[in-house]
């Protein structure tokens, strides 16, 4: 059986251990916050900067979420309202879905545009004819946002039976068999549209921050075992 001096130092050492590996986490927790304060700080001047104009198809394999993510940009085309679809949506508004339509640019290609939100009672196009008029070219202006792949959690896209969670572009677009479609969507701002229908500007722009949280208590328990070593340590002293 080890002797309590033996035992001591397996203590001492495991909690040493403790100590480097809560002050490890806890460095790396701020490095997190860090990242996201830069990242906040990014988004923020994005949202609020003149609109450029949408990243065209020579310029699509470049578009990615550190980069382009809710970056203000401007689209001029037609939208093919025949192809709309709607993705289930929770608002500030409520319940409803957001209507989802590809805008036909002149040079062919397209974008998916989230035109905003409708209410359950007005999913029937029929609700909102105004809105769905083919009419013109229009020209959207809103924020830039990276596909949703998949689904919602625990709810998986079901483009054979024309349910939608999430703004999956290369899904949607192969489901209404649109060709050419930029790999990414625009959250059309709050410019209304004809017939006061859909409601758009109702992106929420928020990121879950708690690194601080996290660190503190990180080095909370760094703290701790480090005090126990101490305690240890002067007990041991005493007992000689």
């Amino acid at each position: 059986m080890p002797q309590p001096a033996s035992r001591r130092r397996r203590l001492i050492a495991f909690l040493v251990l403790l100590v480097a590996v809560f002050l490890a986490l806890g460095t790396w927790q701020v490095q997190r916050l860090f990242w996201k304060l830069d990242l906040i700080a990014r988004v923020e001047a994005r949202i609020h900067a003149a609109p450029v104009p949408a990243p065209s198809s020579n310029e699509w394999g470049g578009v990615n979420a550190r980069d382009d993510e809710y970056r203000r940009v401007i689209a001029t085309g037609f939208f093919e309202h025949d192809k709309s679809v709607l993705v289930q949506a929770v608002t500030a508004l409520g319940a409803g879905f957001w209507v989802v339509t590809p805008l036909r640019l002149a040079d062919g290609s397209a974008i998916l545009v989230n035109r905003g939100f409708v209410p359950a009672d007005k999913r029937d196009p029929a609700a909102r004819l105004a809105s769905e008029i083919a009419a013109g070219p229009v020209t959207v202006t809103g924020l830039l946002r990276i596909t949703e792949p998949g689904g919602a959690f625990l709810r998986s896209n079901d483009p054979a039976h024309d349910r939608w969670y999430s703004r999956d572009v290369a899904a949607i677009a192969a489901a209404e068999g649109l060709s050419d479609v930029a790999p990414y969507f625009i959250d059309a701002d709050a410019t209304p549209n004809p017939g006061g229908l859909p409601l758009g500007g109702l992106t929420v722009v928020a990121f879950r921050n708690s690194h601080l949280v996290y660190a503190l208590t990180w080095y909370a328990l760094a703290a701790m075992s480090a005090f126990g070593v101490y305690r240890i340590r002067r007990l041991a002293d005493r007992s000689s």
